[in-house]
């Protein structure tokens, strides 16, 4: 048996079939321990151990060192002194079902997951105006971290942006879009999603990329926070490129992100925009910064834009050479040394600085 999966050491037929499956529902399989001998030896590598009642007094009884990620699992209404016991062995959660369902999937689908990784990071990417190129350049930094050999997750926010993937060429790659996509729960496992999105490869690095469609609705809120903290917990560069009105699924991304980069062309109206997106994303406590796109038709400097904004500047950026032209071919590659590129490069490294952000689990779980 492998020691990879979580266990169940519990006396409750009936609860251990709603454990059962609810793995099931996580894409995660479970091992029933029958006695303290067996759990025992499973204790110190299962990757989660769920107790009831009568397995939480057998750990207690027989004097289990304490160990992290120990949930003791009951039915409604939860025994009386029970978190007493929960304590005692060193339990971190003490949940009741079926009010703690939810909750109870996730921890089952990371636990088959592995251990989350703290390095993947999300970028949030917004245009001072329509056409300030924000979908470009949320593009292009997907790229860059591919080219760099960095796993990188593209998420189309935009419902009527047309698909993102139009930039790249790849609008009859196969694989799921967002209208196609059907995530109701607030949890999507990495591994399902990589599996159903188109892909791009170079070496062991890949760009998955979540587009919208030409027809079809955008995505629900829940949908694209669960799309998100997927490639948070799997170490990758989340790129979401968000649409110019800031609906709920668009604050979903925003909310999530380490970093929000406003690309502003350097005119006196897209500094104006850019102000009042600004202010917006400050009241929401989102960190962000400016990407100033020239050449200015009136001769401002990115001082003036920064100034004007009221943000400060990451980066400036000159126009890219050839770029309409690439994009109507549907070739868009951005130049290793050209504008766009460096402009990548340095917001990843602006986005790899920042501390992560951290989303616990919402629910039912009680500490104990």
């Amino acid at each position: 048996m492998s020691t990879n999966l979580p266990i169940a050491f519990v006396a409750d037929e009936r609860l251990l079939d709603d454990l059962l499956r609810l793995a099931a529902a996580a894409g995660c399989d479970l091992e029933r321990v029958p006695d303290a001998t067996a759990a025992r030896r499973r204790w110190p590598t299962a990757p989660l151990v769920l107790l009831d009642a009568t397995g939480v007094a057998e750990c207690v009884g027989e004097s289990f060192p304490r160990r992290d990620s120990v949930v003791v699992v009951v039915p409604d209404p939860e025994p009386q002194e029970l978190w007493k016991l929960a304590m005692e062995v060193g339990a971190e959660h003490l949940i009741t079902l079926p009010g703690a369902e939810p909750w109870l999937v996730s921890a089952l689908a990371d636990a088959a997951e592995g251990p989350p990784s703290n390095a993947g990071k999300v970028l949030a990417v917004l245009g001072a105006r329509g056409g300030a190129g924000a979908s470009v350049f949320a593009t292009a930094v997907s790229l860059t971290a591919l080219g760099k050999g960095d796993n990188s997750l593209l998420v189309d926010c935009d419902p009527r942006g047309g698909g993102i993937d139009v930039l790249l060429g790849d609008e009859h790659a196969d694989g799921l879009r967002w209208p196609d996509m059907h995530i109701s729960a607030g949890r999507v496992a990495a591994s399902a999603l990589h599996m159903a999105l188109p892909t791009r490869r170079k070496g062991n690095a890949r760009l998955a990329l979540l587009s919208g469609a030409r027809e079809g609705e955008g995505p629900p809120p829940d949908a694209v926070a669960a799309v998100v903290e997927a490639g948070r917990r799997t170490g990758e560069v989340v790129v979401c490129d968000i649409p110019r009105e800031l609906g709920m699924a668009a604050w979903a991304a925003i909310d999530r992100s380490d970093l929000a980069v406003i690309v502003v062309p350097a005119d006196v109206r897209s500094c104006v925009t850019g102000k009042q997106l600004a202010l917006e994303l400050r009241a929401r406590g989102v960190h962000a910064r400016v990407v100033v796109r020239g050449p200015s038709p009136g001769g401002l400097r990115p001082q003036d834009v920064q100034d004007a904004v009221g943000l400060p500047i990451l980066t400036a950026m000159d126009a890219e050479r050839r770029l309409d032209k690439s994009l109507d071919l549907g070739v868009f590659a951005p130049r290793a040394k050209g504008p766009l590129t460096a402009a990548a490069r340095e917001t990843l490294v602006a986005l790899a600085a920042r501390p992560p952000k951290t989303h616990p689990y919402q629910g039912a779980a009680r500490a104990a």
